[in-house]
């Protein structure tokens, strides 16, 4: 606990579209899961907002969200809705609002990781302290929210400098705290001999050119993750499975970490602004080396880690090419899984990021005459 503070009330807003418990639909799922779970281990009281489902939530309904209901499952999608699925999270953050605003008196604090406005304004609305965490790109509603709290006992915080440039560009700044894992969840692995790739089955994410690049090798290469685009999965993936591509599904944390243990290298790559990538910091805290292209936050994340090496965006080739070095490498050097756990414990343990985050909140929920920058390291 920080020294001279007492625990803290509070109020995590996690994002609505899928219930936080494993296997995770994503590294923000994962990120705020690992948050409640730390907040709570530190002696502070968190109460959970967060989708139907998911694991930590109380008894209060106020603060249970709806989970989209798809008529068909290939429906199912990371960017559209089904019908009256945004009007019924509207009315449940209403509720949610209002139970806040009525046990006030219950909460010192809003960690708000949810990629809808409204915990935005409840700044003003509730007159509570609100930390958002910026985990995307800039997206409208957001911007909208912020330009309306600019008086308030608001603040913002991005998970890379990549994040907070694309936001301060549209007149939001923010601090930057990187995500951290629990390193004593993902211990090292021996290595192997087939590639990885972890992360959501989407366009942006491209899979596709991680079995392009494997294929381009002559490696092997496992897929793991959920599939968020149906379309996207049974037109790109599915052609590309077979000898030398193999797709098991989302896994929970022990078995995805086994697998990405047992893993000769991890390719990472977005196609998109990455604002973080946490299965890049998950692949390094088991050894395994990881080939990424390099966009958005992923030359932050890996700066100063052996073991890593990032390729011009779309780039199959060199890509493969990354790849084969760094497997080559640790199975000629096998100390070298050591050194890139060593160096990932370093900049990206759980406990190094959260006791910064722990401050951010403790600092946001102190009356403001006593607020004063906390000391904090990034």
């Amino acid at each position: 606990m920080i020294r001279d503070q007492r625990p803290l009330r509070v109020l995590v807003v996690a994002p609505s579209r899928y219930a936080l418990r494993q296997p995770h639909a994503g590294g923000l799922e994962a990120a705020v899961w690992d948050r409640v779970r730390w907040l709570r281990a530190r002696g502070h009281d968190v109460t959970l907002c967060a989708a139907d489902g998911s694991d930590f939530l109380g008894d209060t309904d106020e603060f249970r969200l709806p989970t989209p209901e798809w008529t068909r499952p290939e429906d199912a999608s990371d960017t559209d809705y089904p019908s009256g699925y945004a009007a019924a999270v509207d009315a449940a953050f209403d509720a949610a609002r209002d139970r806040l605003v009525a046990d006030r008196h219950l909460f010192d604090v809003v960690d708000n990781h949810s990629l809808h406005p409204a915990p935005i304004r409840w700044s003003l609305e509730a007159d509570i302290p609100v930390v958002t965490t910026l985990h995307t790109p800039p997206l409208e509603p957001l911007l909208e929210a912020a330009a309306e709290v600019r008086d308030s006992s608001h603040r913002f915080v991005a998970v890379s400098q990549a994040t907070a440039r694309a936001w301060s560009v549209e007149g939001v700044d923010a601090f930057v705290f990187p995500n951290g894992v629990d390193t004593e969840q993902w211990t090292r692995g021996d290595g192997g001999r087939s590639w990885v790739w972890s992360g959501r089955v989407v366009p942006e994410k491209a899979p596709h050119l991680a079995i392009e690049a494997a294929r381009e090798a002559g490696a092997h290469i496992v897929l793991a993750g959920r599939i968020g685009d149906v379309d996207y999965f049974e037109q790109e993936i599915v052609p590309r499975l077979g000898a030398h591509a193999r797709y098991v599904g989302p896994l929970r944390q022990p078995d995805l970490c086994r697998l990405v243990g047992s893993s000769a290298v991890a390719l990472v790559t977005p196609m998109w602004e990455e604002p973080f990538g946490l299965v890049i910091v998950e692949a390094l805290a088991t050894g395994t080396p990881v080939a990424a292209f390099d966009i958005g936050g992923v030359s932050e994340v890996v700066a100063g880690i052996p073991g890593t090496t990032t390729v011009m965006p779309g780039d199959v080739v060199a890509l493969a090419k990354a790849a084969t070095q760094l497997a080559e490498t640790g199975a000629r050097e096998p100390l070298t899984r050591v050194w890139t756990r060593r160096a990932t414990i370093r900049q990206h343990s759980l406990v190094q990021r959260y006791r910064e985050v722990e401050r951010v909140l403790a600092h946001s929920a102190q009356p403001v005459p006593a607020r004063r920058m906390p000391a904090v390291s990034w």
